[in-house]
């Protein structure tokens, strides 16, 4: 299993939510980039690089932390947040994206997102973000009437490298992962499936791993000293 350490970006600035609540951030620091490249020093190889001003607005917002990170580092990056039309995704991969996470579009416009994946197939990613087993979208600020299960498994197939899903109720809690979602995700739909929300700690990590999930993604756990860089790339080296 892959470890991924996250950046979230609002203004520039590396943060993190609670619940993913805008009014509830902290700051862990301003350079993005130097962030990035504590993660590269460490032998960690892939970024989660997340625009949350992006992901709240009409576009992508912080093109030039993409641009920058990806100038200044060898990490293959996953970029997401502010992908509302065809033109971000191309400014996203022109900035040097290695993957983009599709999330609000791919609720909102299947017919653009089908059209999409047969141009870009292999390096688009599904984002499906949930509370209480519904899609929520537009940085998790609107609800939809779609269960997750069944978002995902309507995407099966259809050429997403992999699934991102969240747990809102549990992301930046530090509670622990929602392994009843990923088991029922795993039985359900056939796509590699990446963990986000919740990890807590490197048992966590141990345990997804067990699950057989190909990859978790850790944010505030590591920010906020519950796990270390040397224990992220332990956990993803032993895959």
């Amino acid at each position: 299993m892959l470890v991924i350490p996250a950046i979230d970006i609002i203004g520039g600035n590396v943060v993190r939510l609670s619940l993913g609540d805008y009014d509830r951030k902290s700051l862990y620091s301003t350079s993005a980039v130097e962030k990035a490249k504590e993660f590269e020093n460490a032998g960690l190889k892939r970024l989660h690089l997340v625009d949350l001003d992006g992901a709240a607005s009409n576009g992508i917002k912080n093109l030039k932390t993409l641009e920058e990170i990806k100038s200044r580092t060898s990490l293959i990056v996953d970029f997401g947040g502010g992908i509302k039309k065809e033109d971000d995704l191309k400014d996203a991969f022109d900035a040097g994206a290695d993957y983009v996470t599709l999330g609000s579009i791919a609720v909102k416009n299947r017919d653009l997102t089908v059209d999409l994946l047969k141009k870009y197939e292999g390096r688009l990613i599904l984002g499906a973000d949930s509370k209480d087993g519904i899609i929520k979208s537009s940085g998790w600020l609107e609800d939809e009437n779609v269960e997750v299960i069944s978002f995902i498994k309507s995407y099966s197939g259809l050429g997403f490298s992999s699934v991102i899903a969240t747990d809102i109720s549990k992301d930046g809690m530090l509670s622990g992962p929602s392994f009843s979602l990923y088991e029922q995700i795993m039985k359900s739909a056939d796509i590699p499936l990446i963990a986000s929300g919740g990890v807590k700690d490197k048992e966590d990590l141990i345990k997804l791993k067990e699950m057989g999930l190909s990859a978790a993604i850790v944010g505030k756990a590591y920010y906020e000293g519950f796990i270390t860089l040397k224990e992220m790339q332990e956990v993803s080296v032993a895959c």
